[in-house]
């Protein structure tokens, strides 16, 4: 995360609206730039500040006379109801009608829940980094077409070495890499470029050694999303570049990655 990015979700992380990658990734800045956390106790300070008791002034006695609402003498009598002979009828309709709706939405809310709860939030986290990158100045930490000018630039910020490849020669070159959040931990993200499409490549170490793992893909909000865990590292692709595009990124990735040194 660069500072440009922690001014504009400090505010929300002080309110506690952000998701746990994010939360995770403005702690990680605060702890190592002095002046976003300098700015950061200062909003604090202010914010206890604004929230003391001798802070509130009551409401002048005439302007609450004004909003008060006027009460009706004790005497007056509202006019009555007419009767309705078949309220019961109705009365017992409506409830009908109220408890078949409730009966039809209970399976469908059960489904959205068990749908919720079986989600795949790395995917949501996915997309949604995705999207902020492509705002104003959050697209990337380090700006380069040269593997071996990105891959280094990582070094000491993660507890691991990302894999970089250049794909130039096969239509989707490199064009920088950022540090990102996803699932509560810091990964590398790098940044390619299919025409006027941009690609984000998510990668960590997978959180037990596993064999190349079958792609799986997912649409969300006009966006695929392709994941695959393979030698030893988890991915995730996000674009809105054509599908079949972006099945043929992920094969020369792979492909480069298998067979290419990457160091």
């Amino acid at each position: 995360m660069i500072c440009a990015d922690a001014r504009q979700l400090l505010h929300a992380y002080l309110d506690d609206e952000l998701d746990v990658a994010q939360s995770a990734a403005m702690a990680t800045h605060l702890q190592g730039c002095a002046t976003c956390a300098a700015g950061f106790r200062e909003h604090e300070r202010l914010r206890h500040a604004l929230a003391q008791p001798d802070l509130y002034r009551h409401a002048p006695a005439a302007l609450r006379e004004r909003w008060t609402p006027r009460r009706e003498p004790a005497d007056a009598v509202a006019p009555a109801a007419p009767y309705r002979s078949r309220r019961g009828p109705v009365v017992w309709a409506l409830a009908a009608g109220f408890a078949g709706a409730l009966l039809l939405a209970t399976p469908l809310f059960y489904a959205l829940q068990q749908h919720g709860a079986a989600g795949d939030m790395l995917t949501d986290e996915a997309v949604s980094s995705h999207l902020r990158a492509l705002q104003p100045q959050h697209l990337m930490d380090v700006v380069s077409t040269d593997q071996h000018t990105v891959k280094p630039w990582f070094d000491g910020k993660l507890d691991f070495s990302p894999r970089v490849v250049d794909l130039a020669g096969a239509g989707f070159p490199l064009v920088g890499g950022r540090l990102d959040a996803l699932g509560g931990r810091s990964v590398a993200a790098l940044v390619y470029r299919r025409h006027l499409h941009l690609i984000s490549v998510y990668e960590w170490p997978a959180a037990a050694p596993a064999a190349s793992a079958t792609l799986s893909e997912s649409q969300q909000h006009g966006y695929t999303v392709l994941r695959w865990t393979e030698g030893g590292m988890q991915y995730v692709v996000v674009s809105d570049v054509d599908p079949a595009a972006l099945h043929e990124f992920t094969q020369k990735l792979r492909q480069a990655s298998d067979g290419s040194d990457l160091r």
